[in-house]
């Protein structure tokens, strides 16, 4: 699993990392001694873990994890470290995976990671193979948009993404949330060789990628062809499966 480590202090991040080394599984694609930091690297990285400290200069840990909603970019597996016992309520109040205080110690780190384990193991495991022809993908799609619920053909979607559990449809004409509960529900309705899940926050149409734009660490952005050039990320994963679909 790749993870990242925020703490403003340089030994708490050297004692995490070698914690973590010993325990092994865990690759450290990155370390951030503040607040901001962590959030760059979040966002380029996509780790599917992030080790934040929760007093940090320029954005607090919990802070990354507002902010992130606030950029519609789904948070990876928190688990916050920290000294401070009182942040706990509103750390699992942003859905954290775990709450260590420090000093960490090694068995229960240990439990955290199993668990992250077994959370991510399911994540990306492979999906089911494709449903048989006779059972087509759904046709029409319902987007709510204010108080109205409108109609559109499926094919016509250019992406879909999902933040704090709500799903958005964008198409070139319209904007609007979906009734699906997962991006999962949503890609299992569509067709599967025009929809692709390019990141765990995002589900785009092939047909519609107007533009490949190489990013950091070997990564993409996606420019779709929507009315604002959206430009969705592409996960660490995915992008070594685009190198394979468009031979770059």
């Amino acid at each position: 699993m790749s993870a990242i480590i925020a703490d403003d202090e340089q030994l708490a991040r050297e004692e995490l990392k070698f914690l973590l080394d010993e325990i092994g599984d865990i690759e450290i694609v990155a370390t951030a001694a503040n607040g901001i930091e962590a959030l760059a690297a979040i966002e380029k990285l996509d780790p599917a873990l992030a080790f934040l400290d929760i007093q940090m200069p320029g954005l607090d840990g919990l802070s990354v994890v507002r902010r992130l909603r606030e950029m519609q970019i789904e948070p990876p597996h928190v688990i916050f470290s920290t000294a401070y016992e009182q942040f706990a309520v509103e750390a699992f109040r942003l859905e954290a995976m775990d709450y260590l205080l420090k000093p960490v110690e090694r068995q229960r780190l240990e439990e955290t990671i199993n668990r992250a384990r077994r959370v991510v193991a399911e994540r990306i495991t492979e999906p089911p193979a494709p449903l048989p022809k006779t059972a087509p993908a759904f046709t029409k799609l319902l987007v709510r948009n204010g108080a109205r619920n409108l109609i559109v053909d499926a094919q016509e979607l250019i992406y879909a993404t999902i933040d704090s559990g709500v799903i958005t449809l964008v198409t070139a004409q319209i904007e609007g949330q979906s009734n699906f509960r997962t991006l999962e529900e949503l890609q299992a309705a569509l067709d599967s060789d025009m929809f692709w899940r390019a990141h765990r926050s995002f589900v785009v149409n092939v047909n519609r990628i107007r533009e490949v734009v190489p990013w950091f660490k070997s990564t993409y952005q996606l420019k779709m062809d929507d009315k604002r050039s959206s430009e969705i990320p592409v996960s660490r994963l995915q992008s070594r499966r685009l190198r394979e679909m468009l031979n770059l």
